[in-house]
Order: C-alpha cells, then structure tokens, then sequence
C-alpha cells in the first residue's frame, strides 16, 4: 500500500482514557508538519487549595484529585507530610501502606489492560460489544474489581478517598478478623484472575520501538520499589527524593497547556514499563515467569508494551499483598500504634516547619508531593507532579517516530494506531494539579 500524502487528523477527544486530550496530526506531500497530543483539561488548582491548610488535611484533600489513584496521592500525601514533620512511620504502618499500594495496583491495572486496552486488541471499539461477545471475560474483570474494591474498604474504609491512613500511621488498624476477611477474598480471586492472565497473553500490540529514559522508584533491598526507594534513571542517575525537581525539569512548551518534564535525554516515561526496565530482578518469580512466557525482558523499548508490564505487575503485586496479609495473620498487629488522640493532645503527631517530600509509585508512574510547612504545620506551599504530565512529552516524541512507520495505512487505521499509543501510556489527564494559561495558535 502506497503511504498517506496528505493527511489531516483531529481527535477530540481521546477515549478509555481518564481526562480530555486531543491528536493532531498532519501530513502535507508526504511529509509530516505536525503530530502533537493536546492536553486541554482546565486547572485542577489543587496546590491552591492546600495552602493555609493544616498538612494533617492534606491527604483528605489531594486524594480528591483522582478517583482512581486517590489511595496513590494519599500516600504521597502522607510521606510528604511525614518528611516535613520529622515523623518516621513504623515498620508496621510502612507494611500496611505497601498493601494498599498492592490493592490500587491491581484495580487501576485491571481496569486499563482488560477494559480500556484490550478493546483495540479484539478489534472492538470498547468494552461494551465485548459484553455480548466475551460475556464471562467482562463479568470476571467486574468481580476481580469488586473484589479488589472490598478488601481496600476494609483496609482504609472505602478505596475512593481513604479515611484511616493518615500522617504517622492509622486512625483505625485492621482487626484479625478483617485480616481473615482480606486473606479469603483476596486468595478467592485466582478464579477470576488466571482466565484474564491466559486472554492477556492472546492481545496483539504493534511492534513499535522507540529508545527512551525510563524512571522510576529504585531501591538497594529485595524488594521491587513502590512505597520507598530513591529516584533512578535507565541512564545510570540515581537522586533522592528529596531531590526531585532534578528527575523532573519541569518545563514550559508554549503550545501547551500542561508543563513537560525531562531528564537526561529530551524524554522520559514513567510507569509500569519503566519500573519493570529498571526492577525486573525484584518481580515476585510467578511474575518473572510470566514476563517470560509472553516474551517481555529488560530493556523494552516498545511502550505498548507498558499494558502487558502493567500484567506483569497484576500477578506481582497479587502475590506480595497476599504475603503481606499472611504475615500480619501469623504475628498479628500491635494495636497500641493505632492513633486515637487529636493532633494537638498529647502523644499526638508533633508539629514544626518543615519541607517535606513523598515520592511514591502508583499505577501510572512515580508521583511527587512536596510541602513546605509553618511551625504551626499550616502549608505554606505546595507542589504535586503527576506520572501523566510526565510522560506527555514522550508521547510526543513517541509520535514525531511513530506516525512515518504507520504511513501505508488508511487514516482510520492511522487514527487508531495514535489513539492506541496514547492509551497504552494509561493516561489519567484530569490528575494533573498545576496548567498555563496558553492560547493556541493554528
């Protein structure tokens, strides 16, 4: 087939994505004049909000910015206010936060990889003709979510907006009974759970390959770095949490209503494909055995991939919530750290001024929030970089190689293949906290 020489594209907006962002793409005698992702999401202002807020409100107010990663951005939130304030979580607390990590793993993954992405696999144009074609296959997704959404409400009280974890540990910890509870729903979710892994394996991504900088949590220990870990690159860098505007660069494209990051080279992605370039080692075995059975080893390059990482880290973070809930069973929990005072009683969080950072993988990459803090803990700042507004810049250089390779095919084809690119990031748009102002000028 002869390739596209003219070629005028425009998507608005996106679909099975969280949040608005448009493609525009154009192609004049063969040669490309333009291939962008516009995100056109209005300011969230959440950084605004937090200001003159007490930082022990914090998490309550951040994890709104996201119904999906809410557990995510709490626990940022947290980390953030912990460093600001000197206070250093309990090993068990450190514990019971990694499994909540676990919980929004599994629910957000599911959701992108067998609802969102899968569709353009089976060549369907969502999840809904899958509902009279793969009938039991979308009624097992629905009861592994639900699932997933149960044990997060015990865990935290509800999974949208935790209540119960909080700066310096838990307002309510989890009973043995409720610990029983997680360990049965949990360990009943391999019916559901080995029938999606065996679909997985079935779903055709394009074969597209483009070398980038991968970043993302890395850490000294056995353990593949979600909660804790410094900031590592594919390029060899490592810096500390601290030092995250290092990783970030945040920087201003005048076409651009969402800022850019970058690092070493003029790119980086974040995200499940980056923490398993740079972690793969630490994957649970069953996990590792399952990347390669699909064929999926360090360094890939290809970002469509990122859906089946993302698999990868379903069966991963199954296994490492379940070791964790069977632990807790066998020594059980010390009820005395659970926090039952006010802030300003005694035995309470102490207080001071401080500039504190929490670096914390969630679904979609690493995230950051940084708070700087009064004596009297009220934010006197405040600064969230989301994983999608890291990786808007590689989608467009992921664009700039990947629409010449997709030419030859007709401009319905070539609109899906862009959509699919943009899908594979998982995006969740609306996540972002802080945009300019910018006029578009055509």
């Amino acid at each position: 087939m002869a390739a596209t020489k003219d070629l005028d594209i425009k998507v608005e907006y996106v679909t099975r994505v969280e949040g608005h962002g448009n493609i525009v793409a154009n192609v004049k005698n063969g040669k490309i004049e333009k291939c962008e992702f516009h995100v056109v999401e209005t300011p969230r202002l959440f950084e605004g909000m937090l200001r003159g807020r007490s930082i022990f409100e914090a998490q309550h107010i951040t994890s709104r910015i996201c119904g999906i990663c809410s557990c995510g951005h709490s626990l940022a939130s947290v980390a953030a206010a912990e460093d600001a304030l000197g206070v250093t979580p309990t090993e068990q607390t450190i514990k019971l936060r990694k499994l909540l990590l676990d919980y929004e793993f599994l629910d957000s993954h599911v959701l992108h990889a067998f609802l969102l992405v899968a569709p353009d696999a089976l060549g369907v144009p969502s999840f809904v003709p899958l509902v009279a074609t793969h009938n039991k296959t979308v009624r097992q997704i629905l009861r592994l979510k639900k699932a997933v959404n149960d044990v997060c409400d015990i865990l935290v009280g509800r999974h949208t907006h935790p209540i119960t974890m909080i700066a310096g540990g838990w307002t309510k910890l989890p009973s043995p009974k409720e610990i029983d509870r997680q360990i049965e729903i949990m360990e009943g979710m391999t019916a559901e759970l080995e029938p999606l892994l065996k679909l997985a394996k079935t779903l055709k991504l394009p074969n597209f390959h483009r070398e980038t900088e991968y970043v993302a949590l890395v850490s000294d220990d056995g353990e593949y770095p979600m909660l804790l870990g410094d900031i590592g690159s594919s390029e060899g860098k490592r810096v500390s949490r601290k030092e995250y505007r290092k990783s970030t660069n945040e920087f201003i494209d005048p076409r651009s209503s969402a800022k850019f990051t970058k690092w070493n080279k003029d790119s980086l992605f974040v995200g499940a494909l980056a923490r398993f370039n740079l972690n793969y080692d630490k994957l649970h075995p069953k996990a590792k055995a399952y990347a390669k059975e699909i064929g999926l080893k360090p360094v890939c390059h290809n970002p469509f991939m990122n859906t089946m990482a993302q698999v990868v880290e379903i069966i991963h973070c199954y296994h490492h919530a379940l070791a964790i809930l069977k632990d807790l069973k066998k020594h059980g929990l010390d009820y005395s750290q659970q926090i039952t005072v006010g802030v300003n009683e005694k035995g309470s969080v102490p207080v001071r001024a401080g500039d504190g950072v929490g670096s914390v993988e969630v679904p979609r990459g690493i995230l950051h929030h940084n708070y700087v803090t009064d004596k009297d803990g009220m934010i006197k700042a405040a600064n969230c970089i989301i994983p999608t507004n890291q990786n808007v810049n590689n989608i467009e250089h992921d664009f700039a190689k990947f629409l010449p390779e997709i030419l030859n095919l007709k401009k319905d084809e070539i609109r899906l293949h862009l959509e699919m690119l943009v899908r594979a990031y998982d995006p969740c748009i609306s996540c972002s906290a802080h945009y300019l102002d910018v006029s578009f000028v055509e």
